[in-house]
């Protein structure tokens, strides 16, 4: 291991176990900390401390001020389209409620993304949706939901992608963090819904025959099918 690989370990380290305790509220909104506190916590040095803290304040989590000190953030400050935040918060206990909020955000574009990916998608993004959904079959029947979670990202990250805009784009990382945190909190089933893997089907069909209509209504029921698994993981697709 190099140096500058075991820095980034140290800072990636300090800035998720800061993270953590400020979304879980072990540090609640108004508590102070400061380099020193955080250098002993976690045994680095205060440049690395530093560094952390400025990752945070870029969040939203902390705020920095001469005489007052590290500040931690009501949540109302915080950047809650950041995909580390949303990393911390789900695991941090608070899914299935924020899973619904995030279903919620995804109604709102995801649906309207597919719709234009109807009328922007090239070629090569319809075959990367079409293998994309090619796999989430295969290893749907083979319960390897490692790369059925890899591919199912792919096909949302492609969507994203192929809407032509770029806001959509950007909040591909949003929906890959929604879709890890089911997977990796327990939330799927040993086996897809084949259902779910369908409806995925549809969407990457009504893109290939430019039928924005369909496309938006399907992706539409993927999202809402999500949001009844999260409530009810056994039908989790």
């Amino acid at each position: 291991m190099t140096p500058d690989t075991s820095v980034g370990e140290l800072h990636g380290s300090v800035l998720t176990g800061i993270g953590t305790r400020i979304v879980s509220g072990e540090h609640a909104a108004g508590a102070v900390l400061t380099l020193d506190s955080v250098g002993v916590e976690f045994g680095v040095s205060r440049t690395v401390a530093r560094e952390a803290i400025r990752v945070l304040e870029s969040m939203g989590l902390v705020a920095s001020r001469r005489r007052v000190g590290i500040t931690v953030q009501p949540r109302d400050r915080w950047n809650v389209f950041d995909p580390r935040l949303i990393r911390w918060r789900l695991d941090a206990g608070e899914r299935t409620d924020f899973l619904l909020t995030l279903s919620e955000l995804r109604r709102g574009f995801e649906p309207v993304a597919a719709a234009l990916a109807a009328e922007r998608a090239d070629e090569h993004q319809c075959r990367i949706l079409a293998a994309a959904v090619s796999d989430m079959v295969v290893h749907g029947r083979s319960g390897d939901l490692t790369q059925y979670l890899l591919a199912d990202k792919i096909f949302h990250r492609t969507l994203l992608e192929a809407s032509g805009n770029e806001m959509f784009r950007a909040l591909s990382d949003v929906v890959g963090e929604v879709l890890a945190g089911r997977t990796h909190h327990g939330m799927m089933p040993t086996r897809p819904n084949p259902a779910a893997i369908a409806l995925h089907d549809d969407v990457a069909r009504a893109i290939r025959l430019r039928d924005p209509i369909a496309a938006e209504l399907a992706m539409r029921d993927i999202i809402v099918e999500a949001a009844a698994a999260v409530q009810d993981p056994t039908q989790a697709g």
